[in-house]
């Protein structure tokens, strides 16, 4: 590989997208571990981005924190219901359609990567969907 080759897959920037649960009671603290080791298993920086669903709540809402405390950019993709509960005050916000699910293609494009730690019928199919690098952690509900 040359150095132009080299630089260009060093400067691109990587999309994270994470799901897992939201609604879901499971060990915070084991959840963290988990999203941490994601990050690091795909070597995220600070010139990238964690992109998920937008609630301040769950799976979300522990990885907008790891990405803050690193000094990465939030991105959230939501629907309109979202508006109804706890938001996290992402860096960059995307309303797609009326419902649950309705934002999940424009999510699956908009991503680069994918972290998935536990998790529904939604995180499962978006999981199952994406065609790009991803690793999945299992976590079980309390």
């Amino acid at each position: 590989m040359s150095r132009f080759e080299s630089y260009i897959i060093e400067s691109e920037i990587k999309k994270v997208g994470v799901v897992g649960f939201s609604d879901k009671k499971f060990d915070k603290s084991k959840a963290k571990q988990l999203l941490i080791k994601g990050f690091e298993h795909f070597g995220v920086t600070d010139k990238d981005e964690i992109v998920s669903g937008l609630t301040d709540l769950g799976i979300p809402s522990i990885s907008y924190r790891i990405a803050k405390d690193q000094n990465i950019k939030t991105i959230g993709i939501a629907c309109k219901l979202a508006k109804d509960f706890k938001l996290y005050p992402v860096d960059k916000k995307i309303i797609v359609g009326n419902d649950w699910g309705d934002e999940s293609p424009t999510f699956l494009k908009y991503i680069t990567h994918m972290i998935k730690v536990g998790g529904g019928l939604q995180s499962e199919k978006e999981y199952k969907n994406f065609k790009g690098p991803k690793v999945e952690y299992k976590l079980d509900e309390l």
